[in-house]
């Protein structure tokens, strides 16, 4: 048994707040209380001045396994995801073999299971992530697929996407979309604006996002499945997730804390490190991923946690592959830019980085209560964080040395303990 106690918890689900203890046993919640003394011995934890939260869950990580262990694998995924909070993760499937076949899928969910969180993965929604035949989405999904992308490659074929989307939706499944149009992109990664202007190259225009957004709306509504569009960056897209919204459609949206921090002048102050798909773009579009966060318009927070080697990183511009790392610092981030700001409560950041991407994949995660899973973290509020020396393969992030707020203390997943500061 686990007793954790005198913390200040905060369960978004059910908006219950205040000062309790929690105790879990064989990996559940067994009570919460004030006051709790059980009658066994058990390991205590005393969180006094600490903010004791639901384990965050991410639903868009990219962990490189198979393929690209250099950049990362499952285990230092993890690692990582356990410095930042995360107890649950759902890793995306371009990876080398793609996660197209029952294989491939059972394989890194086995590994995953080793791990000391909880790992799980998408299939992709295409043979190859080429976007020409579907896979078997009903055996992936009876094989354990948590969900359906071909995340780093946009799908252009309409029939190919309403298709994806009626089968994700018989299963009950969401499906995810990468959301950019590669006929109106020159070069990808960069915002086609001052930042590709100071590169000297073509980037990429917000229109490129929003035209497939537009497109996938339309299609989600004739469906009927739950459609996630992945890493918004236009204030456009916002506006279309929100209008969508508003007449009943089944579209949920998340934001990387990259995208509510950075603009293009980031692009140009840390070049490579801060080249990402979709781009950074202007002061305007961050405006509007804060207020999309604030009014329910964008669901959830998600790292979208790119691995990338230092040597491909120090390519050209134009040559260096874009993305970042984000378990490490997402919290501290949405804590320092979000919570501090005045922009969110801290019960909607918990919520937008817990209990929503639970609810999206129909998980047992991102809530406190009796019986629940012991999945949570205690966390320094107001400690100083100073990214750096990362749990990650890869340090791929314009992040390293900013000061910020918010330190997570301890992560528990399953009533074990599986990262201490």
């Amino acid at each position: 048994m686990l007793l954790v106690k005198n913390g200040y918890m905060i369960d978004p689900k059910s908006g219950r707040e205040g000062k309790y203890d929690i105790l879990i046993e064989k990996g559940r919640i067994a009570d919460i209380g004030r006051g709790l003394c059980p009658g066994t011995p058990c390991e205590v934890i005393d969180a006094q001045g600490l903010l004791v939260a639901p384990g965050l869950v991410d639903v868009h990580v990219h962990f490189r396994d198979p393929g690209f262990p250099l950049k990362e694998d499952i285990f230092s995924g993890a690692g990582a995801a356990a410095k930042g909070g995360f107890t649950t993760v759902v890793m995306m499937a371009n990876t080398r073999p793609p996660i197209d076949n029952v294989k491939t899928l059972e394989e890194v969910l086995d590994k995953g299971r080793n791990t000391g969180i909880h790992v799980l993965s998408c299939a992709n929604v295409t043979l190859g992530m080429k976007g020409q035949e579907l896979t078997d989405m009903e055996e992936l999904a009876r094989k354990g697929a948590a969900g359906f992308t071909d995340d780093g490659v946009p799908l252009l074929d309409e029939a190919i996407v309403r298709r994806a989307m009626e089968k994700a939706a018989n299963l009950g499944l969401p499906i995810s979309f990468h959301e950019e149009d590669p006929a109106l992109i020159a070069e990808n990664g960069i915002h086609r604006g001052k930042a590709s202007a100071f590169f000297g190259i073509g980037g990429s225009p917000r229109e490129a996002e929003t035209r497939l957004v537009e497109r996938d709306l339309k299609l989600a509504a004739g469906t009927g499945a739950s459609v996630n569009i992945q890493h918004i960056s236009a204030k456009e897209s916002v506006e279309l997730v929100r209008q969508a919204k508003q007449k009943g459609i089944r579209v949920h949206a998340e934001a990387t804390p990259h995208h509510f921090t950075l603009t293009e002048e980031a692009a140009i102050e840390y070049k490579t490190l801060a080249k990402m798909n979709p781009p950074l773009r202007e002061e305007e579009d961050r405006q509007a991923i804060i207020r999309g966060l604030s009014d329910g318009t964008i669901d959830i927070i998600a790292t979208d946690h790119a691995p990338h080697t230092a040597e491909e990183k120090a390519q050209d511009i134009t040559k260096a592959p874009s993305g970042i790392i984000g378990l490490e610092t997402a919290l501290a981030l949405g804590i320092t830019k979000l919570v501090q700001e005045g922009c969110l409560t801290m019960r909607r950041l918990l919520e937008l980085m817990s209990t929503n991407p639970a609810k999206l994949y129909h998980l047992d995660a991102g809530y406190l209560d009796i019986h629940g899973p012991g999945d949570l973290i205690l966390v320094d509020t107001s400690a100083e964080v100073i990214p750096g020396n990362y749990v990650s393969r890869a340090s791929n992030t314009p992040f390293t040395g900013w000061k910020l707020k918010g330190k997570v203390v301890t992560t528990i997943c399953d009533g074990k303990v599986v990262y201490t500061e």
